[in-house]
């Protein structure tokens, strides 16, 4: 692993923001990713949640058990250690089928109208885009980025309240997929009729960051033949 470094604000009373220094955003999302996974794996104490960006970390603590000048100095000691290189995961090309319709993609059109495309080439430009997980998001939502558009999409001006599991949904250049029902700000263009998600099994997720999730449009009637099962990370 790397050395890390990092910038380490207080983000109100029971929060820091980490960042890291480097002019180079592939650098930026490459580096706080790793970072993530080693504090993932030795939490500091009191901390509460980690909720992922793709250049930041908002690391939660109970102001009760712990303090930000503590964190901070955990999450520097954490970033300073180097560890000798890991064995490297070889990354994955996962396929997924998407239904494509009025109630499935409900932003597809305002979507295609701001890039000056066409909804059927918006949804091309998914299918042939080299998609790579950045991170995993709340809830283990897979936040790619990659998405091939003449300009980055701007999120919802007001933020669906309810959007389906499955959601492909779009924002600048990146996708990520709702997993269980919730709100977003991000825009809805298409669904999976898989599960990504399945707590219940020993793996919940087939995905890693670093793989790249293929689209493929398929019908309404295969999309209900598929419905509710589970994304088994198959390679394409």
């Amino acid at each position: 692993m790397s050395v890390f470094p990092l910038a380490i604000a207080d983000y109100g009373d029971g929060a820091v923001m980490v960042t890291v220094r480097s002019q180079e955003e592939a650098e930026r999302r490459r580096l706080i990713g790793e970072f993530r996974e080693r504090v993932l794996t030795e939490l500091p104490p009191g901390v509460d949640d980690i909720v992922s960006g793709l250049e930041s970390l908002l690391v939660e603590f109970d102001p009760l058990t712990t303090s930000s000048e503590q964190v901070a100095f955990a999450l520097g000691a954490l970033g300073r250690i180097s560890d000798p290189p890991a064995t490297q995961r070889t990354p994955r090309v996962l396929d997924i089928p998407i239904v494509v319709d009025e109630e499935t993609g409900p932003d597809l059109g305002s979507v295609a109208d701001e890039l000056g495309l066409s909804a059927d080439e918006v949804i091309a430009r998914l299918e042939s885009s080299t998609l790579t997980i950045s991170l995993l998001a709340a809830a283990m939502a897979p936040m790619m980025d990659g998405l091939v558009v003449p300009r980055g999409v701007r999120r919802q001006a007001t933020p669906r309240t309810d959007v389906p599991s499955g959601s492909i949904m779009v924002a600048g250049r990146n996708v990520i997929i709702q997993p269980f029902p919730g709100p977003t700000g991000w825009r809805v263009i298409a669904r999976t009729p898989l599960r990504i998600v399945d707590i219940s099994r020993e793996q919940p997720v087939s995905f890693a960051p670093g793989d790249v999730l293929s689209f493929r449009r398929v019908s309404a009637a295969d999309a209900a033949a598929l419905a509710g099962g589970f994304l088994e990370g198959e390679m394409r």
